[in-house]
């Protein structure tokens, strides 16, 4: 399932304590870097190189950009962070974990990286993203992001009018047939071993869905290699040139089980749990995007590394007055009194 992005100049991790690490090189950790890079904050961005959108041609719904291919934008947003200062590291995370606090009590975290690299951090933004646990039906997974897709906002325009065909995985699949016929007319769903309650098949009935409930046995080909049906367990092949699939998602958690996140059981699967901005239960670190939230798209995703990232550095700020108060106590116990007289 995992495609890479197109290689690219990795920058040198550098040495000594950074302001902030980013754990994740796609829309939303680029964004938070870039948004502490614009204020003045070391960053470095630790980025695996294969985002869950790559095997897509172009990405969809996002105002100005609709129809760029996901490696442009992923390129075009490591270089506005590096024109900043911040730096994008290509590598593989293996853990992550609380060390010890910096001399003037502030936070510290330590990284490594799967070469045996490590970084500290006085604060960490997670934006791994998730992945999409496609059933084992056999040729599924190869047309992920072309012939079979997930999101009718991403995709949805570029297969109107072909039969679709939506293949179940569970309650969140009766939803997304509706969502789906609002693009086709030919549409039918395979329960595929789910329940479809009366009600349910009253109403697909109504929008002219078909249904089928013979399990589907595997994804089909035309001669060019292009997705052309699914075969039933009858031996039955069903014509279609897409098929819709509401997968399961979950968080890309490997190597963060250090850090103690909390996570939280989701309609659509299991991510990070988050409050305002990001924050989680743990001081200091953060998530942003399909980590915590995991029906965001790209622009979602990318405004919540924003404020994550302008939270960040809001307590950098805090942490960096009270370290210059505190130093300022210890040099000089008198102006220290003045300084906290009302």
């Amino acid at each position: 399932m995992a495609v890479a992005t197109p290689p690219y100049a990795s920058d040198a991790l550098p040495e000594g304590t950074v302001d902030a690490v980013v754990i994740g090189g796609g829309a939303a950790g680029l964004n938070g870097a870039l948004i502490l890079a614009r204020s003045r904050r070391s960053v470095v961005v630790i980025d695996s190189g294969s985002p869950r959108n790559a095997p897509a041609e172009a990405v969809h719904g996002l105002l100005a950009l609709d129809g760029t291919p996901p490696s442009e934008i992923l390129r075009r947003g490591r270089e506005q962070v590096r024109q900043y200062g911040g730096r994008v590291v290509h590598g593989e995370v293996v853990s992550a974990e609380s060390a010890a606090p910096s001399a003037d009590g502030d936070l510290r975290f330590t990284v490594t990286l799967a070469d045996g690299r490590h970084i500290t951090a006085r604060r960490i933004l997670i934006a791994t993203g998730l992945t999409d646990v496609l059933p084992e039906v056999p040729g599924l997974a190869e047309h992920w992001g072309h012939g079979v897709v997930h999101c009718p906002y991403c995709h949805g325009w570029e297969v109107r009018d072909e039969p679709i065909g939506v293949l179940a995985t569970g309650p969140a699949s009766i939803g997304h047939a509706y969502l789906f016929r609002q693009l086709t007319e030919d549409l039918t769903y395979f329960t595929h071993g789910t329940d479809l309650d009366q009600d349910s098949r009253a109403r697909f009935a109504a929008r002219g869905i078909r249904v089928i409930d013979t399990p589907v046995t595997e994804v089909v080909n035309d001669t060019g290699g292009a997705l052309a049906g699914v075969r039933l367990a009858d031996g039955q092949v069903v014509a279609r040139r897409v098929v819709a699939v509401a997968a399961p998602m979950q968080a890309r958690t490997q190597g963060l089980e250090g850090l103690g996140l909390p996570v939280q059981d989701l309609p659509k699967g299991r991510g990070f749990a988050s409050g305002t901005a990001g924050a989680t239960d743990v001081p200091g670190v953060w998530v942003a995007g399909n980590v915590t939230d995991l029906v965001a798209q790209v622009g979602a995703s990318a405004a919540a590394g924003a404020l994550a990232g302008a939270d960040i550095n809001t307590t950098l700020a805090i942490a960096d007055t009270d370290a210059a108060l505190r130093a300022v106590a210890e040099a000089s116990p008198e102006a220290a009194a003045m300084i906290s007289k009302p």
